[in-house]
C-alpha cells in the first residue's frame, strides 16, 4: 500500500519516509530544472541564504519537481509533465539544501556528496516514473507560473497535485535506493 502525505509537509512525518518506500504526494510542488537552478543560485550567492531580491524565489521548506512540462493543449492544466535526470542538477542542490529546500522529485541517481547534504539537511529525494509524463499530467490539478517566464516550460510552476505517484529514492538518513540494489547485485 503507498504511504500519502501532504504538503507543505510536516518535518517529522517526512523523516519516517523509507527509502524504496512507495508514496503519494498531495498538495504544492514547485517546478525548476537547469537554468531556473542557475538563476536561484546566483541570486543566493549575490545576496546571501537570508537576503531576497526581485528575481529570488523562497524554496525553503518546499519541494522541487525536475520537470519542464510540455504546453498545455486546450481544455487542459497542463502537458506531459515527466521528470527530467536528476543529476544534472547536482552542482546546484547542495546549496539549495543548506538554504532549506526539503525535497527533490526527479528519475535517476544522485551524486555522492548530494547523498550527504540530503542526510545532513534532513532532506529527501523521491524518484518518479520516467516515461509517465502523461500520467503525471493526470495528478496535476492546478498549474500557476511563478517566476522566469522567459524560460517558457523551464520556467517555475507552483503545482497543485493528487494522488502523485514516487518512491523514496534517498531518505532523510541517506539510504540510496540505487546503491542498496547495485550492493544486491553483488
Amino acid at each position: 500500500m503507498d504511504t500519502k502525505i501532504c504538503l507543505p509537509f510536516d518535518v517529522e512525518k517526512f523523516c519516517e519516509l523509507k527509502v524504496g518506500q512507495k508514496v503519494l504526494i498531495n498538495g504544492i510542488i514547485y517546478t525548476a530544472r537547469d537554468q531556473a537552478h542557475k538563476r536561484i543560485v546566483d541570486s543566493i550567492k549575490k545576496v546571501g541564504l537570508k537576503g531576497k531580491t526581485k528575481n529570488f524565489f523562497d524554496f525553503r521548506n518546499q519541494v522541487i519537481y525536475y520537470t519542464g512540462a510540455t504546453p498545455a493543449k486546450p481544455g487542459k492544466i497542463i502537458g506531459a509533465a515527466g521528470p527530467t535526470t536528476s543529476y544534472r542538477m547536482d552542482v546546484f542542490t547542495p546549496l539549495l539544501l543548506k538554504y532549506g529546500l526539503k525535497g527533490m522529485i526527479g528519475k535517476g541517481e544522485r551524486s555522492i556528496a548530494v547523498r550527504e547534504e540530503i542526510k545532513k539537511h534532513r532532506a529527501i529525494y523521491f524518484i518518479a516514473y520516467g516515461g509517465c509524463g502523461a500520467l503525471y499530467s493526470k495528478c496535476i490539478i492546478k498549474n500557476d507560473l511563478v517566476a522566469y517566464p522567459d524560460l517558457g516550460c523551464e520556467a517555475i510552476y507552483r503545482l497543485e497535485v493528487e494522488k502523485f505517484p514516487v518512491i523514496v529514492g534517498i531518505d532523510t538518513k541517506g539510504n540510496d535506493l540505487y546503491e542498496i540494489i547495485r550492493r544486491g547485485k553483488k
